[in-house]
């Protein structure tokens, strides 16, 4: 047992990777690092603001959110109340009714036994009294200096290239000539360097899959698409935020109207690799990370 600035935490792992979760808080994992790096994941313990059910701190690393971002019922305190429950190759991290969004939130993890491969369930229930609209949002901070990859979509709807191919929304706050953006018919990519101000841009995403390239390392995350799903954001499955200490990927469940007792479940598979072999980083894009 180990603790992430007083909270305590346990460690799973396996001959490539090393996860860090907090074990009576969240649920949120803390620390990622793959054959002894650093840890990949951000830590703004730091940060924290007063909401009506008491303080928030964002801690950093991976967490469950639920969209739409309402701060009534995204930004409950989570630094209690947490069960942890254990099995072969994994844990369940099972969070505490939560007071405004009357939701409670799991996250189940499970390591390869031998892989530096992470599959993440988010679950989302609803102890609600009625019907609530709400989708899981699962958020991963990591630390500046790398690039956030995003694909993007090249092939036509249709013969005739009579419809639209890819919807990108942005959030006030991001400015078009922002320099960290670099903006191509197949990829988005975000450079997260310090000291410059917020960014964040969601997409369609319908290649299933978002990365990140940092020291020498591909963190990469895919995820299940619905095409007849309503996603929040515009349509947005996939979102990445930037700002002058973290950088996130994000991805988001279909928005569903939830009745008493149901849930709605996300799932993410993490892959870590050295170097940029992979098949799906093409030759020319290696040349901007």
């Amino acid at each position: 047992m180990s603790d992430f600035h007083g909270l305590p935490t346990a460690i799973l792992k396996n001959n490539q990777l090393q996860l860090e979760y907090l074990t009576t808080a969240g649920p949120r994992i803390v620390g990622l690092s793959f054959r002894g790096s650093p840890n990949l994941l951000a830590d703004i313990h730091d940060i924290s603001w007063e909401t009506p059910y008491g303080k928030y701190f964002i801690l950093g690393g991976h967490r469950l959110w639920v969209a739409p971002e309402i701060p009534e019922i995204t930004d409950i305190p989570d630094k209690s109340g947490l069960q942890s429950l254990e099995f072969p190759g994994g844990v369940e991290l099972i969070g505490e009714h939560e007071p405004g969004s009357g939701v409670r939130k799991t996250l189940r993890v499970e390591l390869d036994a031998a892989k530096p491969i992470v599959r993440l369930t988010h679950t989302v229930l609803n102890e609600n009294p009625g019907a609530i609209t709400i989708a899981p949002w699962a958020i991963t901070m990591f630390n500046l200096g790398g690039t956030v990859i995003l694909p993007q979509p090249i092939v036509d709807a249709d013969v005739n290239s009579l419809t639209d191919i890819r919807l990108i929304a942005l959030w006030s706050y991001t400015r078009i000539g922002d320099p960290r953006l670099i903006l191509r018919d197949d990829f988005i990519l975000i450079r997260a360097t310090p000291g410059l101000p917020r960014l964040k841009i969601g997409y369609s995403n319908t290649a299933n899959w978002l990365a990140y390239w940092w020291g020498g390392l591909l963190f990469r995350i895919s995820f299940d698409l619905l095409t007849d799903a309503t996603y929040p954001d515009r349509g947005c499955n996939t979102e990445s935020y930037c700002d002058e200490r973290i950088v996130e990927l994000e991805t988001l469940g279909p928005l569903e109207i939830l009745a008493p007792g149901a849930a709605s479940h996300l799932v993410e598979t993490w892959e870590l690799q050295e170097g940029l072999n992979a098949s799906f980083i093409p030759e020319d894009l290696k040349e901007l990370l």
